[in-house]
């Protein structure tokens, strides 16, 4: 038995992972790297839940995908953000995981292929998953969706984005049902999880997450809290449902949020898996702990999002 605190089915999601990785060589260049992610990414996005109808389209100027689980009208919308540090993977690498929640939620997934970094930088991808939520009332005119009845999430930094756009609509009377926030990307300074969680051995480690921030933010975006949740005023922000992974070089930003999210009276719930690293929803074809996971913030979206 390994002592480095994984639950056994994630460790099994680990070793695959790292083992595809080590197959690919290193990268040539940055379209080398996205396209290793997607490969290595691949058998675990398919297979899952089918859906009624998935759309491809545009939205507002970008690449977006709609998940439809069931033929009912008026379906809610969660807007779904995916991880990768703002600079890799795409709807394709996380789309098991938006049919996992518009499954167990039993709403429409709308997936935003925003622009990636450092080809454009922060505020690009942030603005672009503002428009597709504003634009959200146009599709309710060809699809079944209730635009009234909105949720963002994303998981790393799809969270980060997550709660970026939740302020920004906010500030423009945007009306949001909730967040939903996966291991996010809240804030550039090391804690404690990162010297503890911060090695390959839990997905992301240290330094890849500081050379994340170093490709998405200039010098002088550094202190936007738009950039880093956790230091904007996050009162008046919909209810919020926090995955929170426990090996993971981020736990303890997650943690942070929770609390500065509890202090600003927002309506906070958040789980912390034992033995869950980063990306570990990823692992739903093999991971008891990730369908349960998909299953508390499928129950939690289903609540908030009802009429």
């Amino acid at each position: 038995m390994q002592d480095d605190g994984l639950d056994p089915e994630i460790r099994a999601f680990r070793d695959e992972i790292l083992s595809a990785y080590s197959t690919q060589g290193a990268p040539r260049d940055r379209a080398h790297r996205r396209s290793i992610a997607e490969a290595v990414r691949a058998p675990w996005t398919a297979g899952g839940p089918s859906m009624h109808e998935t759309h491809e389209m545009e939205v507002a100027g970008v690449r977006c995908r709609l998940h439809l689980p069931l033929s009912e009208p008026d379906l809610p919308v969660l807007v779904y953000l995916h991880g990768g540090g703002w600079t890799i993977f795409s709807i394709d690498t996380h789309d098991r995981l938006m049919r996992e929640y518009a499954a167990a939620a039993g709403c429409a997934v709308l997936g935003v292929d925003y622009s990636l970094s450092p080809e454009v930088r922060f505020p690009v991808a942030l603005r672009e998953s503002v428009a597709v939520v504003q634009a959200l009332p146009t599709l309710a005119d060809t699809f079944p969706i209730d635009a009234s009845r909105i949720a963002v999430g994303g998981d790393s930094a799809g969270a980060n984005l997550a709660v970026g756009t939740a302020l920004l609509c906010r500030d423009a009377g945007v009306h949001l049902a909730g967040m939903l926030l996966s291991y996010g990307a809240f804030d550039t300074e090391r804690r404690a999880s990162h010297a503890r969680y911060g090695s390959d051995d839990y997905i992301l480690n240290a330094e890849e997450m500081d050379a994340f921030w170093a490709d998405y933010l200039k010098d002088e975006d550094r202190a936007n809290p738009l950039a880093r949740p956790l230091l904007a005023d996050l009162r008046g922000l919909p209810p919020a449902f926090l995955c929170i992974a426990q090996c993971d070089v981020l736990s303890d930003e997650n943690r942070a949020m929770r609390d500065r999210l509890a202090d600003a009276d927002v309506a906070v719930e958040a789980v912390v898996y034992p033995g869950a690293t980063h990306s570990f929803l990823e692992a739903a074809r093999v991971s008891s702990l990730a369908r349960r996971a998909i299953g508390d913030a499928g129950s939690w979206l289903a609540r908030i999002l009802e009429a």
